[in-house]
């Protein structure tokens, strides 16, 4: 038995800092790597797709993001299986209960609504553990395994939300413990173990049977997402009573969300950071955050700010990560003694050197306007 495991598509995602037509570009890149599933599958031969919760960013969404989902799945084609997560739980509110949805709902597309065992087909199982608030006070895993017998069956848990051991607050009721998911497999209860929840690809303990495949389509910076943009190609040998099975990753996300960290000191060091901007392939798909440390001159500062406003007109988003950027600006001697500006306008700019020298509340707001006068006086080209 052959299927893919996807998880946390969360169609309908905005990210805030997206512009222009970058929010609909990437919006269209997220529908289009769930299109994407029913040409691998056709490829790898999958029988079937599970989606392992947040199919949707939430349950409130505009018809048009119903509709353009409900068709990225149709065209996958083979049997889709969605689980209500903690971004769409089946509440009150429910996306998955929904008119639009019910009414233009693919005949491939099934909704894991019931908690337990779900047919596939004979033989073959898919255990079901569904969110039904954002907030669940129990282990949903464990309450769908209590009492599962190993009949013979093959199956798969499909389940979402995050592990004991690589949670922090292990105190959490709502945790999936592995002990208790590990003896499933042991004692040939379940076979596979289809998780969601965490947005890069990721094995959990040493039985190679339970997996994160991570958001198919990058969500956050590479800090935070080490490995996104994965669907996982999994094989369960069905003849041998171990039931053994085969994972493979494989790539299917276009889009980078990608962080730099660069110390600026000198006009060297902007240039190359120019250079390693002007590399970076596929720029209107790729998310830039800067981290920059360093003290640079008016002028080199200028020559900075001409480099990024450039680069921010080609790349789908690139500015600063302010938390961790740090720049001293400190005007050099001599620096603006060669601009041919005499009377008042020569006192303004002594005034602004010496206020952003200072460290005071000012300076800032001085080397900004220094910054900008070399700039219109074109010294200030990347």
């Amino acid at each position: 038995m052959r299927f893919l495991h996807t998880a946390d598509w969360q169609l309908g995602m905005t990210r805030h800092f997206l512009a222009g037509d970058a929010q609909p570009r990437y919006s269209a890149a997220r529908r289009d790597a769930v299109a994407a599933l029913g040409e691998l599958a056709t490829d790898v031969g999958a029988e079937f797709v599970v989606v392992s919760g947040d199919v949707f960013e939430h349950n409130q969404l505009a018809p048009q993001v119903v509709g353009q989902s409900l068709e990225a799945m149709r065209a996958i084609g083979i049997p889709v299986y969605l689980l209500p997560g903690n971004h769409d739980p089946l509440d009150a509110s429910s996306v998955y209960t929904g008119a639009l949805f019910t009414s233009e709902c693919p005949d491939n597309v099934v909704v894991l609504d019931r908690a337990g065992a779900h047919e596939i087909r004979p033989g073959v199982q898919i255990v079901a553990a569904p969110w039904r608030s954002k907030a669940p006070t129990t282990d949903l895993v464990a309450d769908v395994l209590d009492g599962l017998p190993a009949d013979g069956s093959t199956r798969v848990l499909v389940a979402h939300g995050g592990v004991d051991v690589l949670d922090p607050d292990r105190d959490k009721p709502s945790l999936i413990r592995l002990g208790n998911v590990e003896k499933a497999l042991l004692d040939n209860v379940i076979h596979y173990v289809a998780l969601g929840d965490k947005h890069s690809l990721t094995q959990v303990g040493d039985t190679g049977r339970v997996w994160y495949p991570g958001s198919p389509e990058v969500t956050n910076y590479d800090d935070v997402e080490a490995r996104p943009g994965h669907v996982l190609i999994v094989d369960v040998d069905e003849s041998d009573p171990q039931r053994p099975v085969t994972v493979e990753p494989r790539r299917i996300g276009r889009w980078r969300f990608v962080t730099l960290h660069n110390q600026v000191d000198t006009s060297r060091c902007i240039a190359d950071l120019d250079l390693n901007l002007d590399l970076m392939p596929d720029k209107d798909r790729t998310v830039v955050r800067l981290a920059l440390t360093g003290s640079l001159t008016v002028t080199d500062r200028a020559a900075l700010d001409a480099c990024l406003d450039r680069y921010s007109r080609l790349f789908a988003w690139l500015g600063r990560w302010e938390r961790h950027t740090d720049l001293a600006v400190v005007p050099a001697d001599g620096e603006f003694d060669d601009l041919g500006i005499g009377g008042f306008a020569a006192s303004a700019v002594k005034e602004l050197v010496a206020t952003a020298r200072a460290g005071v509340d000012d300076s800032a707001d001085a080397q900004a306007a220094l910054a900008l006068l070399l700039r219109l006086a074109d010294r200030g080209a990347a």
